[in-house]
């Protein structure tokens, strides 16, 4: 919720909520007046979001279609997920009217930094470049502030937060769900030596006396306004 307070939606606003997912946050958009068109390149999300009765649109964010339509541009936890910021932030400029704001929050500079590690040694030892695998964008703050104001944006407010962030299952099971790209590198018959030896790896900084797990998830948390 901060990164919303952040945003200070307005009732009357048309808002574009880029990376929607499933739409939690697009419907909290709309409960506060705001006229919302959700975007993500997900298919699934999209019907899910739809299903909640929300305009929600497969879209690139790397090519959005959108031109001076958009009071505000909303997004979490989505650009990291975008590897060309600079044509996303393009897109963004395009997509809004003159003195729109964009103001979002996604992994930055040191985000899930233990656990990238421990996945690039594993494939290393491997022979693979696991650095290759990588289908992250974790920007430094200095270098976002760079890249919006290339892109004719006023930065207003820009900070890591450093967010650690208990797991509701193991490590393999976020292993599972984000870091494919690193596991799809080996045969699935050896992923689970893999798995091993990246959680024997993160464990003594990211796992509890207790055996939970922890994210070292790091947030770039940012609001910039286009030239009126």
């Amino acid at each position: 919720m901060p990164v919303v307070e952040l945003l200070a939606p307005r009732p009357g606003e048309r808002i574009l909520d880029l990376g929607c997912g499933e739409g939690t946050l697009t419907e909290r958009l709309v409960t506060a007046g705001c006229s919302v068109v959700g975007v993500d390149s997900s298919p699934d999300f999209v019907a899910a979001a739809t299903a909640r009765g929300l305009d929600a649109r497969l879209a690139d964010g790397h090519a959005l279609p959108f031109r001076e339509e958009f009071d505000a541009v909303f997004s979490n936890a989505a650009l990291h997920w975008m590897t060309r910021p600079d044509a996303v932030i393009a897109g963004v400029a395009r997509a809004l009217k003159p003195g729109g704001r964009f103001v979002g929050e996604f992994g930055g500079a040191g985000n899930v930094q233990r656990i990238v590690a421990a996945l690039e040694d594993a494939l290393g030892r491997r022979g693979l470049d696991g650095k290759a695998a990588n289908p992250w964008y974790f920007p430094t703050t200095e270098e976002y502030g760079a890249r919006l104001a290339a892109h004719g944006f006023t930065v207003t407010s820009i900070a890591l937060i450093p967010r650690p962030t208990p797991l509701p299952t193991d490590m393999a099971g976020w292993l599972g769900t984000f870091a494919q790209s690193f596991l799809n590198r080996v045969p699935e018959a050896d992923r689970p030596a893999l798995l091993a030896e990246v959680m024997e790896a993160a464990a003594p900084d990211l796992r509890d006396a207790g055996g939970r797990w922890t994210a070292d998830y790091v947030r770039l948390r940012f609001a910039a306004v286009k030239a009126a």
